[in-house]
């Protein structure tokens, strides 16, 4: 039998155990993952573009488990009352290649993309950092204020969105969690004023500017999330060009990332080698870090293979039959058979 978990049964299961709680425990599933990075079958993503948005296959694998995700980001999609982002995902057994999980992944890549930016923060944000600038206040901006809140210390969130509806919508949705600070500010320059970290976490398919050099202080860590696909950025070059940059898989982010904007000679560090401890991370009060996520495989292969857990515990989703379940293997047609009338039979046999 294959696992199986819908939006419902991953719903009533995050208001259960809670969003911060969860996003902790797949830190955790992600540092380890990261530190086997050797280990991993990896490649870029499968990407298949159009004009309106993108659709992706994303899968990684090592000697024990399979994984992949279908994905896509589609920025007009809420002006037909759908999100932006829709995934799936599966996790199968490497031995057998029988799938042992099909789970939804809308809500948990919301769910990991907030784990893997604290867990890049921990090695590359100044220590003692309390505020942070959220630019682009959509559907995973409540993940990104709420990880960085419970894990990181961050107690004062300022919010801008080209759409004050977000905004709104960030702040009432924070309201039930009083010694976090949500001020909704007129305008990007002013939500970065006096942050010690700047999360930029934009939906719209192009070559945008949405952060400048002059709006970035001494010191800051930038965890950029939304430039995440050939033709989407967020930074401007000259803050690349200022900053220590660390990526998730190279060659990915090389096509994907806001460094497609830079010379592939342009050092950058993958931050698996930083939670290994072969590179380090910021090294000095002063600098300025980015991390330039663009989402990697692994993420998810770690958020499945947490959610798996759960399944295999009773704690979360059902089983079904995704696969023939045969008396002979080599009898699939047995199926068909079994399921005819039995006059139809009668008629077969004579």
């Amino acid at each position: 039998m294959t696992h199986f978990i819908d939006v419902a049964s991953l719903s009533h299961f995050i208001r259960r155990r809670s969003a911060t709680e969860l996003m902790s425990k797949l830190v955790g599933y992600l540092e380890q993952d990261y530190l086997r990075w050797g280990e991993f079958d990896k490649s870029a993503r499968l990407a298949a573009h159009s004009e309106v948005g993108v659709i992706e296959l994303m899968p990684i694998a090592d000697d024990k488990l399979y994984s992949f995700k279908y994905v896509n980001g589609h920025p007009n999609n809420p002006q037909q009352l759908l999100p932006t982002v829709m995934a799936f995902g599966v996790l199968a057994d490497v031995g057998t290649g029988y799938p042992l999980l099909l789970s939804e992944l809308t809500l948990v890549t919301a769910l990991r993309t907030a784990a893997t930016s604290v867990m890049a923060a921990k090695y590359l944000a100044r220590p003692g950092s309390t505020s942070m600038a959220l630019i682009g206040n959509g559907s995973q901006s409540e993940f990104q204020a709420l990880a960085f809140h419970s894990q990181l210390g961050i107690t004062e969130l300022r919010c801008f969105d080209v759409d004050p509806a977000a905004s709104e919508k960030l702040k009432a949705n924070l309201s039930g969690y009083p010694d976090l600070k949500v001020e909704i500010c007129p305008s990007a320059a002013e939500a970065c004023e006096g942050a010690d970290i700047i999360t930029t976490v934009t939906a719209d398919k192009r070559l945008a500017t949405i952060l400048t050099a002059d709006m970035v202080s001494p010191g800051v860590h930038i965890n950029a999330v939304g430039g995440d696909c050939p033709g989407k950025t967020e930074l401007e070059r000259a803050v690349l060009e200022q900053s220590e940059i660390f990526v998730e898989y190279e060659p990915q982010s090389r096509i994907e990332g806001d460094i497609q904007q830079l010379p592939a000679s342009h050092q950058v560090t993958e931050m698996w080698r930083v939670i290994a401890g072969e590179q380090p991370g910021r090294t000095e009060e002063q600098q300025i870090t980015v991390f330039d996520s663009v989402g990697f495989a692994l993420e998810d292969y770690s958020a499945l293979r947490m959610l798996h857990e759960y399944a295999c515990q009773g704690e979360l989703g059902s089983d079904f039959n995704l696969i023939p379940q045969l008396d002979n293997p080599k009898n699939l047609f047995q199926l068909l058979l079994a399921n005819e009338p039995v006059q139809q039979k009668a008629k077969v046999a004579v």
